[in-house]
């Protein structure tokens, strides 16, 4: 999300490990870190990564979706982006991957961002028939809103999120009133964080907004609801991410792309085994959100994030990186 979050994702590469030169072309790399967790911890495990296992000099700047990549187009600068929300500046990096000025990557979130409406997993286990939204609306019963337990509640985010919006408006497409469901304003990321712990704490029924990776959803596993329609662009567009619409169509919510971006001279100097782990480095939603919410126990920095990552995942991580740089990266933990 990132409130429907924001854009951006590709990295660079090096030289095999056992080049003399290797160091010397990866050379100061700057890595962007932008303002939010997951983002934070992957431009730290690329720091770690490339520092230690090929040699780079990298060092973290921190950053924001536009601002960044429009830089990276511009300017050259910063080298690399591990977390780009592609699809909220789809024209810039267009428009700098086709001039040549900058380099996708890996798809960092191999599942993409992912919005939508979700319910508890213990209530998806106690009830497998609730597959959908439609299924879901079937059952007021079981998801009670809190000031009238004789009706069923939709937990909404704040005023001024896109899903926000998105959400009353898919409320108002399935009819979710005629259903006898109310859409509830939780009024802050606050009080949406509070109802789902609330409602898991004491294992009630749930439903509502919200996305992932998010720290919340590796502390309380959640099941998003299918849409039981296709995803439709142009009616995505037309209506159901527009307030003031009267007619939204049912729609399925889409996926955020978050891919890791290089600018093109980064590319070009880091070469081919700096490039091969730029090319595979990927990681789940339930990866992140797991490791965001060990993040947030441990009120950890996104070095501590990182190092947690690799002692935890080596199966994984060692996958992305060559023998001999998966040797010097352990050395160094």
């Amino acid at each position: 999300m990132k409130h429907l979050l924001a854009a951006t994702c590709l990295a660079a590469g090096l030289l095999a490990i056992g080049s003399p030169a290797s160091a010397a072309e990866c050379g100061d790399v700057t890595i962007a870190s932008m303002n939010w967790q997951s983002a934070e911890v992957l431009a730290a495990l690329d720091k770690l990564i490339l520092n230690e296992g090929y040699g780079c000099n990298a060092e973290i700047i921190v950053g924001d979706t536009v601002p960044t990549i429009t830089s990276m187009v511009e300017k050259g600068q910063p080298d690399l982006a591990p977390e780009g929300w592609v699809d909220l500046l789809p024209e810039v990096v267009g428009r700098g991957i086709t001039e040549g000025k900058l380099v996708g990557a890996a798809v960092a979130l191999s599942d993409g961002a992912v919005q939508g409406w979700w319910i508890p997993k213990y209530l998806a286990d106690a009830h497998p028939d609730i597959k959908t939204i439609q299924d879901m609306l079937k059952h007021p019963e079981l998801f009670p809103d809190p000031e009238d337990s004789s009706k069923g509640a939709i937990f909404n985010g704040p005023a001024g999120w896109g899903g926000t919006v998105a959400t009353a408006q898919l409320y108002k497409a399935y009819e979710a009133e005629k259903a006898n469901f109310t859409l509830v304003d939780t009024g802050s990321a606050a009080g949406l964080d509070g109802s789902i712990a609330k409602a898991y704490e004491a294992k009630q029924g749930w439903v509502g907004y919200y996305w992932a990776p998010t720290a919340l959803l590796g502390r309380y596993e959640m099941v998003k609801l299918e849409h039981g329609v296709p995803y439709d662009a142009a009616e995505w567009k037309r209506c159901n991410t527009v307030a003031d619409c009267p007619d939204p169509k049912p729609n399925d919510w889409p996926k955020d792309k978050v891919q890791t971006l290089l600018t093109k001279s980064f590319a070009d100097r880091a070469g081919p085994e700096i490039m091969d782990y730029l090319n595979k480095r990927a990681w789940t939603n339930d990866t992140v959100n797991k490791l965001m919410a060990w993040m947030t126990n441990n009120q950890a920095t996104g070095e501590d994030g990182a190092k947690q990552f690799l002692r935890e995942n080596e199966a994984l991580w060692t996958s992305w990186v060559s023998p001999e740089a998966a040797e010097k990266v352990k050395a160094a933990l």
